[in-house]
């Protein structure tokens, strides 16, 4: 079967059945890729979407088949996933799955790196940041791998930085293989070399190269070395990519330096990121790791980082997004001149403190690593917007203990004063010291 057409009507394994729906006015699919083409299908009542495989496209279809149903059976990972809900049975040797439609409000990732798209703020961006990585980690931790993670694989809302991860038909548990490498410049190193399949790893590799695409919108290993007068052929990408990898920043290995040419982007935003979020970058993309001598980093360090960098955005009265020094000093683009007088010091964490300031329950809760949760927000008095305190927004009843030793309970709904050297233990001896900067 070449194609499906508009109203065809396919049988599914949960003895239902879809018609097939034209996606446009002027167009009968979706979108088509290098293993299928995606419908608009009638499914259950619903408006949904059908990947449909070419024939011949698959390397072990019947396996690849039973992944998808063994997917479905187990379920999403997290809401992130437009994750494939049924099956159609085979039809000339080749079936599909049903997933649900990109929603409104979502556009390609590959939009943004072609400047079509961009964040309404770096709220917006650190938070498409923050979703990416936590829907990997539930997906690892879920004892699957994705193994063609690129960025074809994510629609995202540029006003909220909400991302949905799509393409999820090669997800397989640990130990297995779809057969698909991945893409060249996605896939890790050790792949590229022929040294092994995906895997976890793997996916975490890729995983920092989506993060860099999205924080400095080019590719990390793209610079000096890979400029050629002449085409690239195949033996100069598993060089760029496999055998002799280098990090454009890498500050050992000079050799392959942002140049305009490949870099122009992150040679302007790699000093704006936080030397933190940079550390993990060169960390990622070091030698050790770019040749298999070393695990890559854990998508929970990416997740302290970007928690860390998101809080401490501090939004100006013109509307500008900036981040303080450690000092707690920064300077508007408009010109006004900030010090930010304090900040909350936990154990492994500090957020600065001004009004509206947020924190979550990854910062309140102990081991808690939900990033979305508000817990409580900075606020100021009326009569005195000087005058700073800590609005609880819990459930839990919190303990501040002053400068003078006093204490005083704080339930949902009250505000604990803000003042020098105060405490506020928020549950299970969980607290944060208010310092002055």
């Amino acid at each position: 079967m070449a194609g499906l057409k508009e109203g065809q009507v396919l049988n599914t394994m949960d003895f239902k059945t879809i018609k097939v729906l034209r996606a446009s006015k002027n167009k009968l699919e979706l979108g088509k890729g290098g293993q299928g083409v995606v419908y608009k299908v009638e499914h259950d009542g619903k408006e949904m979407a059908l990947k449909w495989y070419f024939k011949n496209k698959m390397k072990n279809p019947q396996m690849f088949y039973e992944n998808i149903k063994n997917n479905i059976n187990i379920g999403k990972p997290t809401d992130a996933f437009l994750w494939p809900v049924d099956l159609t049975e085979w039809v000339d040797e080749t079936f599909g799955y049903v997933m649900p439609l990109r929603p409104d409000g979502f556009s390609d990732f590959a939009r943004y790196l072609l400047a079509k798209e961009n964040f309404v703020s770096d709220k917006a961006l650190i938070n498409a940041a923050l979703n990416i990585v936590d829907g990997f980690m539930t997906l690892h931790r879920a004892g699957c791998n994705y193994q063609d993670l690129n960025d074809g694989n994510f629609f995202i809302n540029f006003e909220t930085g909400e991302v949905l991860i799509c393409d999820n038909d090669n997800v397989m548990g640990h130990g297995f293989s779809s057969g698909i490498a991945g893409k060249l410049r996605y896939m890790a190193p050790e792949i590229a070399r022929g040294d092994k399949k995906p895997d976890t790893m793997t996916d975490r590799f890729s995983l920092a190269v989506i993060l860099f695409f999205l924080l400095c919108v080019n590719h990390p290993l793209e610079g000096r070395l890979t400029i050629k007068d002449g085409p690239i052929t195949p033996e100069d990408e598993k060089r760029f990519y496999g055998t002799d990898p280098v990090f454009i920043f890498d500050p050992k290995d000079t050799r392959n330096a942002p140049v305009p040419q490949t870099s122009a982007n992150a040679m302007n935003l790699w000093s704006y990121t936080p030397e933190y979020i940079r550390n993990l970058f060169i960390e990622a993309f070091s030698r050790e790791r770019l040749h298999g001598q070393m695990p890559q980093i854990m998508e929970v360090e990416w997740l302290k980082a970007l928690v860390r960098w998101r809080s401490e955005i501090v939004k100006c009265k013109c509307g500008s997004e900036n981040f303080p020094d450690s000092s707690g000093e920064f300077t508007c683009s408009c010109g006004t001149k900030r010090r930010i007088p304090a900040h909350f010091k936990f154990k492994n964490a500090s957020v600065p403190i001004f009004p509206g300031a947020t924190l979550y329950a990854c910062h309140t809760t102990p081991g808690s690593e939900d990033f979305r949760t508000e817990t409580a927000k900075v606020i100021t008095k009326k009569d005195n917007p000087k005058a700073m305190g800590l609005l609880n927004l819990t459930e839990k009843i919190w303990t501040l203990t002053k400068s003078d030793g006093t204490t005083e309970p704080k339930t949902k709904g009250e505000v604990a004063p803000i003042g020098k050297d105060f405490v506020i233990q928020f549950e299970n001896n969980h607290a944060a010291t208010i310092v002055a900067n």
